[in-house]
């Protein structure tokens, strides 16, 4: 499921302006409220921003050659699992049960029978296509 990143996979990466800059920072700030406090601490904004364009479309957000988050096609901005794994809360979190925990793992979806059952744990608050933190297994997924 998960493939070895490598730097030759890198196409192109620049230093972004400023008005980039701040509108990334914007863009992650909407899509995730409760990493306010930290935002300043995690995109400094006199430290250089690089977008690094890799292959299938997916572009890499780095401040002092750390990779903080990710997107693919222009979509929203996901946590890289370094940076989740240090802020966990600052995703919905949703937990399967253990019955799925191998299939999640191997790349299938997650299904409301895997939330839903004994051991899954549904937020009702969560919108679709909102990105999730898979908490039992740290994995992040898109909610249909």
């Amino acid at each position: 499921m998960f493939k070895k990143f490598t730097s030759e996979e890198i196409s192109a990466q620049n230093q972004v302006k400023a008005s980039v800059q701040r509108k990334i920072r914007q863009s992650i700030s909407e899509e995730y409220p409760d990493l306010e406090p930290i935002l300043d601490e995690l995109l400094p904004k006199k430290s250089p921003l690089i977008v690094a364009k890799c292959q299938n479309h997916i572009n890499l957000v780095v401040v002092n050659n750390v990779p903080l988050f990710f997107n693919v096609r222009d979509g929203p901005y996901m946590p890289t699992l370094r940076l989740l794994h240090q802020y966990p809360s600052i995703m919905k979190m949703l937990r399967v049960d253990r019955g799925a925990i191998k299939f999640v793992l191997a790349g299938a979806n997650i299904m409301c029978p895997g939330l839903t059952s004994a051991g899954g744990a549904l937020d009702e608050e969560v919108p679709a296509e909102a990105p999730v933190n898979g908490c039992e297994c740290k994995l992040v997924a898109v909610c249909n």
